[in-house]
């Protein structure tokens, strides 16, 4: 078995497609990428199949629903689509 470098040991691939890591993502965050589609701009994560989408907001401290969390206190959560209607 051969000896892995301690850099190659640390690389926690989020897309597969594009061979995209943690510490990417973390990096890109940094840089101001805020959401998914922005970290997709910036290195194509989660542009083929999507199914790194959910890791990628999880990283970004995008896990929580917003609209969930307004209902739960009794505010409304359909105000901003009736003010774009």
């Amino acid at each position: 078995m051969a000896l892995r470098s301690r850099r190659e040991v640390n690389r926690v691939y989020v897309c597969s497609c594009f061979g995209i890591t943690e510490q990417q993502v973390k990096k890109h965050a940094e840089n101001g990428a805020s959401t998914p589609r922005q970290v997709a701009s910036a290195c194509k994560a989660g542009t083929d199949c999507g199914s790194c989408v959910r890791r990628i907001q999880a990283l970004l401290g995008r896990g929580a629903c917003p609209r969930r969390e307004l209902a739960d206190r009794g505010e409304s959560v359909v105000s901003d689509l009736e003010d774009a209607a």
